[in-house]
Order: C-alpha cells, then sequence, then structure tokens
C-alpha cells in the first residue's frame, strides 16, 4: 500500500529539488556581485581594508561562502539522483520520478560548473595583487 506524503513533506521536498537545481546558480550571482565589487570599490577608496578586515581575507569570504553554498546545492543534486534511482529501480513507474531524476542530472552539472566558476574566479581575485595601479 503506498501512501502520499503529507502536504509539508512535499514542500520540503520540492524546495530541496529546486535548491539542488538552482543553488549553484544563486551562489554564483552572489559571488559575482559581492567578491568584484569588494575588491574594486575598496581599491578605489584607496583602501587594502574592509572594516578593519584585510582585503584578501574579506574577498575570500565572498569566495568561501557561495561555495560552500553550491557544494551543499550540489550534494542535494546527487542525493536526489540516487533515491530516484534507486526508486525506479525498486519498480516505480511514477512520472514524478522520471521529471525528479531529470532536475536532479541537471543540477549535478549545473552546480559542479558553477563551483568551478566560483573557485576559478576567487582565484584569479586572490592570486592577483590587489590594488595595482
Amino acid at each position: 500500500m503506498t501512501t502520499r506524503p503529507e502536504a509539508h513533506a512535499r514542500l520540503a521536498g520540492g524546495l530541496l529539488l529546486w535548491y539542488g537545481v538552482l543553488g549553484g546558480a544563486l551562489a554564483w550571482a552572489v559571488h559575482l556581485l559581492v567578491a568584484w565589487p569588494l575588491d574594486e570599490l575598496t581599491c578605489a577608496a584607496g583602501s587594502t581594508s574592509v572594516a578593519a578586515v584585510p582585503l584578501w581575507q574579506a574577498v575570500g569570504l565572498a569566495v568561501a561562502l557561495p561555495a560552500l553554498v553550491a557544494v551543499g546545492a550540489l550534494l542535494v543534486a546527487v542525493l536526489t539522483w540516487r533515491r530516484t534511482t534507486a526508486a525506479q529501480a525498486a519498480g516505480a513507474r511514477d512520472r514524478a520520478y522520471g521529471r525528479s531524476r531529470m532536475l536532479a542530472v541537471v543540477g549535478v552539472w549545473a552546480n559542479l560548473l558553477f563551483l568551478t566558476i566560483i573557485v576559478l574566479g576567487g582565484v584569479a581575485v586572490l592570486v592577483l595583487p590587489p590594488c595595482q595601479r
């Protein structure tokens, strides 16, 4: 006998699935809107620190936090893919499993791409010397 999950469980599962699909893209957008402008505006003001924090540490934080969000989204996508694969192998032929599995695969590849972009963007910001005129 199969039972339908209650509304709260469906909502939480749906939100987790969308986090697994779009989490890396949103993290990259935050990284893009914070790390580079932070570096540029601080240097334009003639300073090498942000609120008494060295610029490289502030930019490092603006890289590390979005990278962690992207890693979390990647893990959610992988977990969703594994669970839907196991459910289909067990004989579940519901179309919702197929859609969730497809979204999970898209999430895995997209999150890998966005995590790579975040890390390489962070390497560029942290390796190149700040505030060179």
